[in-house]
């Protein structure tokens, strides 16, 4: 009995010693080299690993540059211009890129203080689920449901909940991957230039009486932006202000003279507070 035990160990260790071998001289066999260009590329890149660029992250994007899968050397959004021509410059190639670098941003200020509401929610925490309840719990269809989905999809945690219950995004943090753009359902996750000061925190495209009625944050379509900063690259069109952030001229006396002050200054300081539920969704 104990001899039959012991051969049963030395054969089950005979099969599993002949197996590794054939295992590490098949992987030398069938090995795929690695081009040594692809790991030289992917150190130039930031490492995100957001798959802004359209790959499986930074190692996809440097393999389809490297084999010439991939001859847009623009793609790497987290690392703009500078990383693009250090790419550019690696593989011998000239980049030229246009434009400045655009950040997302949360175009409400809708909150439970300054917005009406249908109904009260307590399903999933996830805007798109809210969002299929009836197109959200606010009265207003076009605002920023609150629940959090780009908190959580957002790879470097640039956007956050302020106290005062309003979802925002540190422009200091962002790396333009476009995640929270993507997963937003009512499009209130808006492009705008990194280096603008301003913008208008609003989405509605309701008459302003309309607005008036659910929300006091809410823009109007008054025109008075256009009338007191004529310059600023204000324009109202189908009731809600929008700005051209290529114009040059000053906004200050839009932004104090907006009735509802739906118009918001960057630079103002604000007390960032992730609201427990939805650190705790994201840990999730």
């Amino acid at each position: 009995m104990i001899l039959t035990i012991i051969w049963a160990f030395l054969a089950v260790g005979l099969l599993g010693g002949l197996f590794g071998i054939g295992l590490a001289v098949a992987s030398r066999i069938l090995a795929v080299e690695k081009d040594e260009r692809q790991s030289q590329v992917e150190e130039l890149l930031p490492g995100a690993n957001c798959g802004a660029c359209g790959y499986t992250g930074c190692a996809g994007y440097a393999e389809a540059i490297v084999s010439g899968e991939a001859s847009d050397l623009t793609l790497c959004t987290p690392g703009g211009p500078s990383t693009a021509e250090a790419v550019g410059d690696f593989m011998g190639v000239t980049v030229e890129v246009s434009g400045e670098k655009m950040v997302a941003q949360v175009h409400c200020r809708g909150t439970r203080d300054t917005s009406k509401y249908k109904f009260e929610y307590s399903g999933l925490g996830d805007c798109n689920a809210l969002y299929a309840s009836f197109k959200g719990d606010k009265e207003c269809p076009y605002g920023c449901l609150g629940e959090g989905s780009c908190i959580k999809v957002c790879p470097v945690n640039a956007i956050l909940k302020h106290s005062d219950g309003y979802i925002f995004v540190d422009k200091e943090k962002c790396i333009s991957c476009g995640k929270c753009i993507d997963v937003c359902p009512t499009g209130v996750m808006k492009w705008m230039p990194y280096t603008a000061d301003t913008f208008v925190a609003c989405n509605s495209i309701d008459k302003g009486g309309v607005v008036r009625k659910y929300c006091s944050v809410g823009c109007i379509g008054c025109k008075m932006c256009e009338k007191k900063s004529p310059d600023g690259g204000f324009l109202v069109e189908n009731f809600l202000a929008t700005m051209d952030y290529s114009s040059t001229g000053s906004t200050d006396a839009a932004v104090s003279g907006c009735p509802t002050k739906c118009i918001i200054r960057l630079e103002q300081k604000v007390v960032p507070v992730l609201s427990e539920n939805i650190e705790e969704k994201k840990e999730d």
